[in-house]
C-alpha cells in the first residue's frame, strides 16, 4: 500500500475556521472575557450563595441578542424544570462563541481595505 495516505484532519479545519475571527482580535477577546465574567458570577451565585436572585440575567444582556433568541422559545414552549445550570452556560457559552465570531467578523471587515464605497 504504498499510495495509502495519511490520516487527514480536515474535520477540525472548518471548525478552526469558524471559531479562529472569535480570537484573533482585541474586540473578540475582550467581548469572551466579559461573557466569561458574567458566567462565573451566575454559577458563583448559583452553587456558592443561598439566594442566586437575578444572577442569570448577566449572562444573557452579554449575549444579547442571541442570547434572547435561544431561551426565549424554549421558555413558550417548555417548563423551566429543564433550563438547569449546565444547559443554561451551555447556551451562555455557545452564544458568546457565535457573539465573539461575529464581532470578530466585523472587525476584519471594518479593517479591509476597500471593502467599503466612499459615499
Amino acid at each position: 500500500m504504498p499510495n495509502a495516505s495519511p490520516r487527514r484532519r480536515t474535520p477540525r479545519r472548518p471548525l478552526r475556521a469558524l471559531l479562529a475571527p472569535a480570537v484573533d482580535n482585541w474586540l473578540a477577546r475582550g467581548y469572551l472575557a466579559v461573557v466569561a465574567a458574567a458566567l462565573g458570577f451566575f454559577l458563583y451565585a448559583v452553587y456558592l450563595t443561598p439566594d442566586p436572585g437575578f444572577a442569570g440575567v448577566w449572562p444573557l444582556m452579554a449575549t444579547a441578542p442571541l442570547g434572547f433568541l435561544l431561551t426565549a422559545p424554549a421558555f413558550a414552549i417548555l417548563p423551566f424544570s429543564w433550563l438547569t445550570p449546565l444547559v443554561f452556560s451551555a447556551g451562555v457559552a455557545l452564544s458568546g462563541l457565535v457573539n465573539a465570531a461575529l464581532l470578530g467578523l466585523l472587525v476584519h471587515w471594518l479593517r479591509a481595505p476597500g471593502t467599503r464605497s466612499a459615499a
